[in-house]
């Protein structure tokens, strides 16, 4: 099958998107996509074919690339777009242009367009073998995957199942040009290590090899889907809603999930966590281990990379963004007909037949009481006992108060003097990556 007709293949998915976008370096792999989709667009009725070139700044010889790109792109009659990101330090200077790279894809993208990126059958088996040496578990050894979503449109890598030698024979049918990476020479970072040292060697003694290596990766994304479809069953019959139901924090009931076995407990976690979070290697696992396993008035804590686990109220809570940061101490006024802004915790504001008077919105600080019609005079921690409200969220409830009486708990109304259906102290919580819902 011609090259021509193996990418349209691999496209058919995708032939209604609104425009389809060309991540373009100037490179060979890049070069030979763009040149072969140009060339079917003229022929084909294909989505509106457009590039991009990111300019990372990272070496002078990459200051001609632009306008090696612009004349390419002119040649073959294909709009280029040309942005310049900022890679921020890092422990690796790959992984941070990767990501400068990809947040201006995103920025890019419509609702249901397409990124095409020109990742090939060669390059997957480099990074199954480097993931496999990273110790990977099923996810990371499936490699690449063909497309998945990205930003408000898709991902889509039309050439995996090309080798690098199908595209440089190609590139010499039709007089191609493209620029070399002198970075792809150095053989301190570790792709290029396997790729000049390693994967060479292999094919030496297993011509078969990086084919081989390619379809495993394609075995592995299979086990992890059906890997998936098990997390999604076990996710199904886990309930979801706590009994705060206007919390803004994803939470699971905790004994269903310990009813599992040890490994179905992780992969629905890495499921249910992959979204939220990087995930965390084989060792830090047994901070899962060490949360499940504590005591029940425990309130253990699993600190994984962009948030904490919390146990409470017979849940697991994942805690992120402006839950993870200490509140001030307030002591701010309110009145009925204004909403108050609480930094970092969401707003307030009261609503309904409020009573005259001055009134101020503060945090716990411990031994509050209130006094409750028909129940008289009760601790504060024991009227949060009784309503399960969970630990960690105590000290960012607030409470109500006038002069120093305390009035009301917010969102609570089994907590305040107000007689039913006459006023209520409302709190609308932050969601957990922003400081107002």
């Amino acid at each position: 099958m011609s090259l021509d007709a193996q990418l349209l293949l691999a496209l058919s998915a995708w032939r209604n998107a609104p425009g389809w976008t060309v991540a373009f370096s100037g490179g060979l792999d890049s070069t030979v996509l763009l040149h072969l989709l140009a060339g079917l667009a003229r022929r084909e009725p294909l989505p509106p074919l457009r590039a991009m070139h990111i300019q990372h700044g990272l070496q002078v010889a990459a200051e001609a690339w632009p306008a090696h790109c612009q004349q390419v792109c002119d040649e073959l009659g294909v709009p280029l777009l040309q942005r310049e990101v900022q890679v921020l330090p890092g422990a690796s200077l790959e992984q941070a242009a990767r990501d400068a790279r990809y947040a201006s894809f995103v920025e890019l993208l419509g609702a249901d367009e397409v990124l095409l990126t020109a990742q090939h059958r060669d390059d997957q088996a480099e990074t199954l073998l480097f993931r496999l040496l990273r110790g990977a578990g099923a996810r990371g050894l499936a490699a690449m995957p063909a497309s998945r979503p990205l930003g408000a449109g898709q991902l889509v890598r039309p050439l995996l199942a090309v080798s690098r030698a199908q595209l440089e024979a190609y590139a010499s049918e039709h007089g191609l040009a493209w620029v070399e990476d002198p970075s792809n020479r150095d053989e301190r970072f570790s792709r290029n290590f396997l790729r000049q040292q390693v994967l060479p060697l292999l094919t030496q003694r297993w011509s078969q090899a990086l084919a081989s290596m390619a379809r495993s990766a394609a075995h592995l994304s299979e086990v992890q889907s059906l890997l998936d479809e098990l997390a999604q069953a076990d996710l199904a019959a886990i309930e979801r809603d706590s009994r705060f139901a206007e919390l803004p924090l994803p939470s699971l009931a905790l004994a269903p999930l310990l009813g599992l076995s040890a490994a179905r407990q992780r992969n629905l976690l890495r499921y249910w966590l992959a979204p939220l979070t990087p995930l965390p290697d084989s060792d830090h696992w047994a901070g899962w281990t060490s949360l499940a396993s504590a005591a029940v008035d425990a309130a253990p804590i699993w600190r994984l990379a962009s948030g904490e686990l919390h146990r409470a109220d017979g849940r697991l809570w994942w805690l992120s963004g402006v839950y993870l940061q200490a509140l001030p101490a307030i002591a701010l006024p309110l009145s009925a007909d204004n909403t108050l802004i609480l930094p970092g915790n969401g707003q307030v504001c009261l609503r309904g037949a409020v009573p005259a008077g001055v009134f101020q919105v503060r945090y716990r600080q411990g031994s509050e009481q209130l006094h409750l019609p028909q129940r008289g005079r009760r601790d504060l921690k024991r009227l949060f006992n009784e309503a399960g409200v969970p630990g960690f969220l105590r000290s960012r409830w607030p409470l109500l108060y006038q002069g120093e009486q305390l009035l009301a708990v917010a969102n609570l109304p089994q907590m305040s003097v107000a007689a039913p259906d006459t006023w209520q102290f409302v709190w609308q919580l932050p969601t957990s990556d922003q400081d107002l819902s």
